[in-house]
C-alpha cells in the first residue's frame, strides 16, 4: 500500500496544476471534465500527464538557458 497524499506542499501549485492540466487536455482534444473520468481510457490519461511533464520540462530548459 501506498503513502502518498494528494496534499501539495505548496498548495497554491494545486491549482495551478488544475489549470495546466485542463489547458494540456484541451490541446491534446481529450475530453477531461472536473469530477469523474473514469470513462477516459488510459492512453487518453496517459497523454495528458505525459505531455504535462514534457512542457515542463522544456520551461525549465528554457529558463536555465536563459541564466
Amino acid at each position: 500500500m501506498s503513502n502518498r497524499s494528494k496534499k501539495s506542499s505548496v498548495p497554491e501549485a494545486q491549482s495551478a496544476l488544475n489549470r495546466f492540466k485542463f489547458e494540456v487536455a484541451s490541446e491534446l482534444g481529450v475530453p477531461l471534465s472536473e469530477g469523474y473520468n473514469g470513462d477516459l481510457t488510459s492512453r487518453q490519461n496517459g497523454s495528458v500527464g505525459g505531455y504535462m511533464v514534457k512542457k515542463m520540462i522544456e520551461a525549465q530548459e528554457k529558463q536555465m538557458a536563459e541564466r
